[in-house]
């Protein structure tokens, strides 16, 4: 074969991947091999198969585009010159290699893997000023935010993938409670700067952040805030979420670390096929609203493989809240949650509290939870409406839960599992009761199954509306051990109780019930238990 000939057939064989694309670049699958089939066999209920992205072959390192890894330079336009620069070619990979990259936001476009190296961190600027303020959605409601460390919106095809972390620099915009911190470390954080609230007990990095939160009525969306200038003075308050992905398709998390981050940490809205596999997510134990992950309004995701050790709730499913959320009218739906391990957090897995635009078809596996405040925690309450169904969790594993392993609160005030006094509770209890309507929230269809847990608050609780009680829910097979207290159930309809079996320090198989219609225990039904608490057994 003479040398033209050579050249001939090597540029043949060259072009075979690209003929079926017109000698385009060919495109690979990222690890779709990892994503496991068997995820989706047995499902109680029908689930397509959740698409993984494809991206072309080409590649380009954010070097080329003059990034330094030295953890001075400012990288924001480089990075995004290289994202903008593989999107419109097609789509491929940005790589970021070893080093620190300092940056200002990350904006993601269709058809691009950020692909990390190992040891490469990608520190976010903590010059408030960096962060435009935009229109977005924050716990439920449609309100202004800084724009997130990472974004994108109504992009397809789209990874984050790889070693590295992502820090997004979170402790210069938290506040904090005092009541987190030992003395020393409150003592630290007060001389390091910063104002206090009124009663000296939350401490805020600076003042427009506190004016911010004096704002703020309906948790954390400020009221009152009308022009540009004002929105401008309270900047550091309008903490943003490290990750924000709406109204995208086909997004894969693999790989990677996000930590430290200003409020929320990963926050897809209204997106379908999102895949998170093999991540870490880490905040501090003391962040405000330091969820880990927040699904809202999606459908057709995975949650799986992962870690999260959360400041706020870990793995959480939301759809809007209150009218802005029935609104939208988009249920998070069709989610598989699996093999999945929880060091901190308000809850484990966790339902609501923003849930008006309805929750169904999620299924719950093989996950260990160690710490959280609460395991297993669904949460809501009146005005939000929305329906929470077909709810299926089993084998959960937990350790040294402070509160309940499984908790269904419908009066949910808006703090945290046990900085709420029981008296709190009462009182919002006592207002009368309203007529079912649009605003009522529904949970039902909730089957729980294979539960151990080794030390823990009050085993479980159940506290439903009086208006809509809190309906067929099954709970089987669960061992809670080491615990304060037994199971208190009020305002059910139809809820299963088998082989459930409970010690604790005020005595084992203790069962607490009242306002209950339709409860089974262990085959015995008790159609009607009025106002008045009676003790019933477990066994």
């Amino acid at each position: 074969m003479n040398t033209l000939t050579k050249r001939l057939f090597w540029m043949v064989i060259s072009c075979l991947p690209f003929i079926s694309s017109g000698c385009k670049q060919s495109k690979i699958a990222i690890k779709e091999s990892s994503i496991s089939d068997a995820l989706y066999q047995n499902l109680p209920f029908e689930m397509p198969k959740v698409q993984q992205p494809v991206f072309p072959a080409y590649e380009v390192s954010i070097e080329k585009f003059g990034a330094k890894g030295d953890g001075l330079f400012l990288n924001t336009q480089a990075i995004n010159d290289a994202i903008k620069e593989v999107n419109q070619r097609g789509g491929g990979k940005v790589i970021i290699p070893e080093g620190i990259w300092l940056t200002g936001p990350i904006e993601l476009l269709s058809n691009v893997n950020l692909y990390t190296e190992q040891n490469a961190l990608v520190l976010f600027t903590s010059d408030f000023e960096a962060y435009p303020i935009i229109a977005t959605s924050f716990e439920g409601l449609e309100t202004r935010r800084c724009q997130s460390p990472i974004s994108a919106r109504n992009a397809e095809n789209i990874a984050i993938t790889g070693y590295g972390t992502f820090d997004g620099n979170g402790d210069c915009w938290r506040p904090v409670k005092k009541g987190k911190l030992t003395a020393s470390q409150w003592k630290k954080l007060v001389n390091s700067g910063g104002v206090l609230d009124e009663k000296q007990e939350i401490w805020y990095p600076t003042a427009g952040s506190l004016k911010g939160a004096m704002a703020c009525k309906d948790f954390n969306v400020p009221e009152g805030i009308n022009t540009d200038e004002e929105w401008a003075e309270i900047r550091p308050w309008l903490r943003p979420v490290l990750l924000s992905i709406v109204k995208s398709k086909k997004v894969l998390l693999e790989g990677v670390t996000f930590k430290n981050s200003p409020s929320w940490c990963l926050h897809p809205l209204s997106c379908e096929d999102f895949t998170v596999n093999n991540i870490m997510v880490i905040n501090p134990w003391y962040s405000q609203n330091g969820d880990a992950i927040d699904l809202e309004s999606c459908k057709n995701a995975l949650i799986i493989n992962s870690i999260f050790d959360a400041g706020d709730d870990a793995i959480c499913i939301k759809s809007g809240k209150d009218e802005d959320g029935r609104r939208r009218g988009e249920p998070c739906q069709n989610v598989i949650v699996k093999n999945n391990t929880v060091l901190h957090g308000h809850g484990g897995f966790v339902v609501g509290s923003e849930m008006s635009g309805g929750v169904k078809n999620i299924y719950v596996e093989d996950c260990t939870f160690m710490g959280t405040d609460v395991g297993l925690r669904f949460k809501s309450t009146r005005g939000r409406g929305g329906v929470v169904e077909n709810i299926y969790i089993n084998n959960i594993n937990m350790i040294n839960i402070p509160n309940e392993p499984l908790l269904f609160d419908l009066f949910y005030g808006g703090k945290g599992a046990g900085e709420e006094s029981e008296e709190d509770l009462l009182n919002r209890m006592k207002t009368s009761i309203p007529p079912v309507t649009e605003k009522t929230p529904a949970f039902r269809n909730i089957h729980i199954s294979n539960i151990v847990c080794r030390g823990s608050g009050r085993a479980m609780f159940f506290n439903g509306l009086p208006e809509m009680p809190i309906s067929n829910i099954t709970v089987k097979n669960v061992v809670i051990t080491k615990a304060t207290d037994g199971v208190v159930i009020s305002q059910v309809d139809g809820v299963t109780l088998e082989n459930v079996y409970v010690e604790s320090s005020k005595g084992n198989h203790i069962l607490k019930a009242k306002n209950a219609k339709n409860l089974t225990v262990d085959g015995k039904v008790y159609e009607e238990l009025g106002a008045k608490e009676e003790i019933l057994s477990l066994k």
